[in-house]
């Protein structure tokens, strides 16, 4: 393994566990689609990509076309959709790696055709639809005219596919996602046949099946793991973040932790101190509420998280040692410690806790 004392575990059988799952929730005909932007949600783009390829993904993601650029110098030879609307320098990155466009306007097919000129490349692009999301996209059929009238003054820039990205299909009222599904059919009439259509995230994937499946569905938190609404689909989180205690003391009634004294001992305590803090990218904000687990029991985590440091009240366990690791977030023995309960604590969502890691937290990959 390491003998790193914060470090960051990613369970790559996990992840090919959850393509599969994923593959049992949509229709046979969906082909999926691998979303491994930003560092693959921090679990390593080039080992998901390799893991989820295997398992029966046929497509990957990314927001940038450096990200991209990252996977084809790794040897991976799938198609890979960048999601983000393209600079001049992005669409020259695509040309030479062969990397399928998001499209929104006629600027960019002008500038597209531009790229491929210059690497004397076709490129293939997906028409991105905004059906509510309010980010990027042609919103309405002039905007979608444009495109296409564009489009047809190359023969270098070729459209494959449109889609388009639900604002609230993870919400408890689903009536704007539905309307967005409504939309994006009313917009695709417009488009040419034998494209491929995809609009369905995680959320849609486990409501709005079979109906958001069309051609392509977007595996995107819940490749992971951490599916962001209750589902019945048999997924496993693939990463655990664990951290060494360090020292290990006990202090008397009256006396305070960390700074602020915002901690008082209120009886004899025994505290261990774990080698992980805000500036490893553990929230700050959890202070006062987050738990660790060390030996299979949850314990406090009191005072304030310090920038290197968290105190862990283990009074009552006298097997403590420095040298343990305290699992901070995944499971140990019988206890679990989800991404979801830390994210409550610190105030925000799953997605950025399995981000927040900094570089100074190892990474070790296991399974396959």
């Amino acid at each position: 393994m390491t003998t790193a004392e914060n470090l960051r575990v990613i369970d790559l059988s996990a992840i090919a566990n959850n393509v599969r799952a994923l593959r049992a929730c949509v229709p046979e005909h969906a082909v999926l689609l691998a979303v491994v932007k930003a560092d693959a949600y921090g679990h390593g783009a080039v080992q998901v990509s390799r893991t989820a390829l295997k398992a029966g993904a046929s497509w990957l993601a990314v927001a940038r076309a450096s990200e991209g650029l990252t996977l084809r110098q790794a040897g991976i030879d799938a198609p890979i959709l960048i999601l983000g609307a393209p600079n001049e320098e992005e669409m020259a990155t695509a040309a030479a790696c062969g990397l399928t466009l998001t499209v929104c306007t006629p600027e960019h097919i002008r500038l597209a055709d531009q790229a491929a000129a210059e690497a004397n490349v076709t490129l293939n692009c997906h028409l991105k639809l905004d059906t509510g999301m309010g980010r990027i996209g042609a919103r309405d059929e002039r905007d979608v005219r444009a495109v296409l009238d564009t489009l047809q003054g190359t023969d270098r820039v070729r459209l494959t596919g449109a889609f388009t990205h639900f604002a609230d299909a993870d919400g408890d009222d689903m009536s704007s996602a539905w309307e967005q599904l409504r939309r994006f059919e009313e917009l695709l009439a417009l488009l040419p046949d034998g494209l491929i259509r995809h609009c369905a995230n995680s959320a849609a994937i486990h409501r709005m099946m079979p109906q958001a499946a069309f051609d392509m569905v977007r595996m995107g938190v819940s490749l992971y793991g951490f599916p962001p609404v209750e589902t019945d689909c048999p997924l496993k989180p693939a990463m655990s973040w664990q951290a060494a205690v360090s020292h290990v003391k006990t202090v008397q009634p009256g006396d305070t932790v960390s700074y602020g004294r915002t901690w008082t001992a209120q009886r004899e305590t025994r505290v261990a101190t774990v080698t992980c803090g805000y500036g490893d990218g553990y929230h700050r904000a959890a202070s006062g509420k987050a738990q660790a687990i060390l030996h299979g029991h949850r314990v406090p985590v009191i005072g304030r998280i310090c920038m290197d440091q968290m105190m862990l009240d283990v009074t009552g366990f006298p097997d403590v040692r420095p040298g343990d690791m305290a699992t901070l977030m995944g499971t140990d023995r019988n206890e679990t410690i989800t991404a979801d309960e830390l994210a409550s604590w610190a105030g925000t969502i799953s997605y950025e806790i399995l981000l927040s890691a900094q570089e100074r937290v190892d990474r070790v990959w296991i399974g396959p």
